[in-house]
């Protein structure tokens, strides 16, 4: 009770593909990658309850050189084929953020947490596919409910790591698409989620002032 808390977490990741083959599709080049760091900040106004804010940025890439689906027998079946497809797409947004730790016991350097996110955010990504080009420019708007864990471990009284896997909860999505700069799409989307992705891991550090 009665502390600042301050710190940043970030995951990163990749493929590459290099003639790859999945299921129906074969010939496989690309690349991706997926970047993502979100700053907080937040006052224990009680023990093990903390009240805050979180900031995230978020980058993805991918780049597909070439791909092919490939459906039935040669004569009669289907081929659809990408020889160029390019997109870049950038998140941000804020939530206020309420965190409650779970001590192990009488341990003092470790403990669970979970922490629940309300948060508005927004996007835009551009995409570019065939030859000659052909371009789509896109802006979103997102809310969000979710409810991350995650563990904490403290290396010092005021410096701690941090390790939190996925997010479960509602979120909402709209998008305004601009293709060609002549035609105009709009999309919706909404998703309940409450499994926790193991695969989505955030590893941070913060610092208790």
């Amino acid at each position: 009770k009665g502390q600042w808390i301050s710190g940043i977490s970030a995951s990163f990741s990749t493929h590459s593909n290099d003639n790859y083959t999945f299921v129906v599709i074969e010939g496989i080049n690309s690349k991706g990658h997926t970047v993502r760091i979100a700053p907080m900040v937040a006052y224990a106004f009680g023990n093990n309850i903390a009240l805050g804010a979180r900031f995230t940025y978020t980058r993805t890439f991918l780049r597909i050189d070439s791909g092919s689906v490939q459906l039935g027998d040669d004569d009669i079946g289907i081929d659809l084929k990408v020889d160029s497809y390019y997109s870049l797409k950038h998140t941000y947004g804020g939530a206020l953020i309420w965190r409650q730790y779970i001590p192990f016991g009488g341990n003092k350097r470790f403990a669970l947490f979970s922490e629940i996110q309300l948060g508005v955010g927004g996007s835009q990504a551009k995409f570019a596919s065939d030859t000659p080009v052909r371009g789509t420019y896109e802006k979103g708007t997102s809310f969000s409910l979710g409810v991350t864990p995650g563990l904490v471990a403290f290396a010092t009284n005021n410096m701690a790591f941090e390790v939190n896997v996925g997010v479960m909860g509602i979120t909402y999505n709209h998008v305004k698409q601009v293709h060609n700069q002549v035609t105009v799409g709009k999309r919706s989307t909404s998703m309940m989620n409450f499994k926790v992705n193991i695969f989505s891991i955030g590893v941070g550090m913060a610092f208790y002032l």
